[in-house]
């Protein structure tokens, strides 16, 4: 493991390294695609260890809420270990998650196999700012950015559906196994193609509260947090949603949810193209258009061409997101990336939390209608909050 000493801003690249770029966006499809394997393997999953599919379920909520604690203290655990070396050691550590998933006798034990795989993404995600910019320079961190959520919508388009077709044909222990191998390989990609990360700072509480505390910053992570809630309260029930439509089939909510996950891809490359002039308007207008297509989603359910526009959309600019909040941190908190990459995947993570127990609640005692008013408001009171943390001095 390499040791290197702190400094204070990454310095900028002369040129944009695509291969390290590419490798992270594996990284990011990997890690991603296993988080959410068990969504579309529930069932074989259920029958082959004896249990219910909601206990089956618990296999991805263990990982957000790992993903809670490490993602604050994984640069106080390790403040000096250069990020090349981290990211490779997480890779490992999500190769060895899914080869104890695919091998486990009973629940407890893939549940604990999952710890391993919830530390590896929000690891990932945590020190992706501070990778991209080493990579690409600062003055270029939207475009890098890009690749690591484009890895994530590339998951949501192919990463689970490849999963559940792959189950098909062989087994679901076996995906998992397959998903530990590659993971595995990718572990000397990184080594091979990514650049040494020194450790940008000495990580400690103290540093992370005093970057919330900064002009500005602790309006926009607060504003981050309720675009996070609106848009899961929303997206977590939107099978729900969609199933309300007259006359709905399988086979129409696949090619729809397929369409969030085409949007979301375009949406990358288009706005990661241009978001690092123009991220504190999208900070503001994204939230703003998912907030209308997640009220179209409701109101417009008499029309399926209408809610394929309305869920092409909401994917468009929701996958942005992350590309915009993490540019805003480059741009704003240059000094202190990982701790603002931190942050960033706390308020993720909690509001994941929070808008899949609270949706949850509300679906069961009162309706899907009102789980979709509410995520509307929080997609706008964010909005609102982020346009007018962007407005405070720094």
């Amino acid at each position: 493991m390499t040791i290197t000493a702190p400094i204070p801003v990454a310095p900028a690249a002369e040129r944009i390294r695509y291969g390290a770029l590419i490798v992270l966006m594996m990284m990011g499809f990997l890690l991603v695609t296993a988080e959410f394997l068990p969504n579309g393997l529930l069932t074989e999953m259920a029958a082959g260890l004896g249990i219910t599919p909601g206990q089956a379920g618990q296999t991805v909520t263990v990982t957000a809420l790992v993903g809670l604690i490490v993602a604050p203290t994984v640069g106080l655990v390790f403040p000096r270990v250069d990020r090349r070396s981290l990211l490779i050691w997480m890779a490992l550590a999500a190769a060895v998650s899914n080869l104890i998933v695919a091998i486990a006798p009973n629940l407890v034990i893939i549940l604990l196999a999952r710890f391993l795989l919830g530390a590896a993404i929000s690891t990932f995600w945590a020190m992706s700012i501070t990778v991209a910019v080493r990579i690409a320079g600062p003055e270029r961190l939207g475009r890098a950015v890009m690749f690591t959520s484009a890895g994530v919508s590339l998951a949501t388009v192919a990463g689970v559906p490849l999963g559940v077709m792959l189950a098909e044909i062989m087994d679901w222990r076996a995906v998992f196994a397959l998903a530990g191998i590659v993971t595995g390989l990718l572990a000397i990609a990184l080594r091979t193609l990514l650049p040494a990360v020194p450790a940008a700072q000495v990580s400690s509480i103290r540093i992370l509260i005093d970057t919330f505390r900064r002009p500005g910053v602790g309006l926009g992570l607060v504003g981050h947090m309720f675009v996070i809630l609106g848009h899961f309260l929303a997206y977590t029930y939107i099978r729900l949603a969609l199933e309300r439509m007259p006359d709905i089939d399988a086979g129409t909510i696949v090619l729809l949810l397929a369409l969030f996950g085409v949007g979301g891809l375009i949406g990358n490359i288009v706005i990661g193209l241009v978001v690092d002039h123009s991220f504190a308007f999208f900070a503001v207008l994204a939230p703003v258009v998912i907030a209308v297509a997640v009220g179209g989603a409701i109101l417009l359910a008499g029309s399926v061409l209408a809610i394929g526009v309305v869920v092409f959309v909401w994917g468009f600019f929701f996958a942005s997101w992350l590309i915009v909040v993490n540019t805003w941190v480059g741009h704003r908190m240059p000094d202190r990336l990982e701790a603002g990459g931190s942050l960033v995947v706390v308020g993720f993570q909690g509001a994941i939390m929070i808008a899949a127990g609270l949706g949850g609640l509300l679906v069961d005692n009162v309706g899907i209608e009102l789980v979709y008013v509410l995520g509307a408001a929080a997609l706008l009171v964010g909005a609102a909050l982020f346009g007018a943390s962007n407005r405070v001095g720094r």
